[in-house]
């Protein structure tokens, strides 16, 4: 799908612009345009620090970020690589835990896209070359590898030899890509699996036990799920961890929902099982208070875009737009947490996403759907969110732009603060971080 990144640096927009013209958008999965352009650079992803490679339908991202939060927290230098950005380009690639510059990132891109004339490369194959070459360019002591879209065929799956593999939550999601079974799905996201290397992953569904056994058995990696080799619960507010090596009693996460506890101790087990960088267990009990994830049940501030509303509004982001990820927004909102109110959504979906897998768990938390586009991409129609309100008894209006839709609120009035979820796409919710003057750092 057409990512449209545009930046407000000069150099950096020039060589997305060239990005544009040079890789039209094809999404074709594959590893041989890929592999041909790292050949052309000097094959960099054979240089890269000790490699931590996650996928998974949801969760990955927030495992990615626990894994920062405890090797930074252990003192490690830590490259990250991940997609898609919210408001800039940028955050795509950390050069040791700092955002990549502009001067850098023109710098990368211009290197990879002066080699990719008759590729054919993609808009990610393109920003997952130029991250490696940076990587391989800056030393540090780790780097941490988001999958792109599914796993086996993702541009990322070329690194080699991984310090260790981790697959997060599974759900539908990307069917016309990866099959329409969860099945399917497994399969895909299993194909990270490394010779040599450890697959960790979450505890999934009986059925999918020989999916992922026999994606690791042909690998020749072996298989650690969560309730074997290792295992975590939640209780006495504490995240309690476990595995040959001992157990490990740590802070609840502090990003929202408790499907975070399971993305904490999965990073928690990629780090105990890989041999590359030992980590304490000081920096694995900082790491759950330390990591940062935005547009995951971001508490909104009372910014710019929110200035309307009542200073005491509760305002919550969330980019989640699947099945998967409906259910564990919505275990969120409790009746305690929403105190006998309903929320306002606030809402925007891409045409590839199932509207009603995604907001079936919320029946009957939300008072009014307010209907947004995803500017610069194929988007469902008010009509579709409307479809739902009436099914749901309650009323859905249309909305041109966020600022319009938070004006609505505003007007309803009432003697009691609102509570917002805005959620559906991650495109929606980098708009919403701009607006309200959030931008990730």
């Amino acid at each position: 799908m057409p990512d449209h990144a545009i930046s407000d640096d000069p150099a950096v927009q020039a060589q997305l612009d060239r990005l544009a013209t040079l890789s039209p958008g094809a999404d074709i999965l594959g590893l041989e345009r890929i592999t041909s352009l790292l050949d052309r650079l000097g094959n960099p992803h054979r240089a890269l620090p000790p490699a931590f490679h996650v996928a998974g339908t949801n969760g990955k991202g927030s495992t990615c970020a626990f894994l920062r939060a405890a090797l930074e927290a252990d003192g490690r230098s830590v490259h990250v690589f991940t997609s898609p950005h919210l408001v800039r380009f940028n955050e795509r690639i950390r050069l040791n835990g700092q955002l990549i510059s502009d001067e850098a990132l023109a710098h990368y891109l211009s290197r990879v896209l002066d080699v990719a004339e008759g590729v054919g490369a993609s808009f990610f194959e393109v920003t997952t070359a130029a991250a490696f070459l940076a990587f391989a360019e800056h030393p540090a002591d780790a780097c941490i590898i988001e999958v792109g879209l599914g796993g086996r065929l993702d541009a990322t799956n070329v690194i080699e030899r991984p310090a260790i593999c981790g697959i997060a939550q599974l759900g539908i999601d990307h069917q016309a890509f990866l099959g329409n079974s969860l099945t399917a799905i497994a399969a895909e996201k299993a194909g990270i699996a490394k010779r040599g290397v450890p697959l960790v992953t979450h505890r999934y569904p009986d059925r999918l036990t020989p999916v992922m056994r026999g994606a690791a058995d042909r690998a020749g990696a072996p298989w650690l799920p969560m309730g074997g080799s290792w295992d975590a619960a939640a209780y006495r507010d504490r995240l309690h961890y476990r595995d040959q090596h001992g157990r490990i009693d740590a802070p609840l996460p502090r990003l929202p929902g408790a499907h975070q506890v399971h993305n904490a101790a999965l990073a928690f087990a990629m780090l105990r099982h890989q041999s590359a960088l030992p980590v304490s267990e000081a920096a694995l009990k900082a790491a759950p208070l330390w990591a940062h994830w935005p547009a995951r049940l971001q508490h909104l501030d009372h910014g710019p875009l929110l200035a309307p509303l009542p200073a005491a509004t509760e305002a919550w982001l969330d980019g989640g737009h699947n099945a998967g990820a409906g259910e564990a927004i919505s275990a969120f909102f409790t009746s305690e947490r929403l105190g006998g109110r309903q929320l306002h959504l606030v809402i925007g979906m891409l045409a590839n996403k199932d509207v009603d897998a995604y907001l079936a768990p919320f029946a009957g938390r939300i008072a009014h759907i307010y209907a947004l586009p995803v500017p610069g991409h194929d988007h469902h129609p008010a009509e579709r969110f409307a479809a739902v309100a009436a099914q749901w008894n309650i009323g859905c209006t249309a909305h041109d732009s966020p600022q319009q839709a938070i004006a609505a609120i505003a007007g309803r009035g009432g003697p009691v603060a609102p509570r917002l979820l805005i959620a559906g796409s991650l495109y929606l919710a980098g708009e919403i971080l701009r607006l309200n003057g959030q931008n990730p750092d």
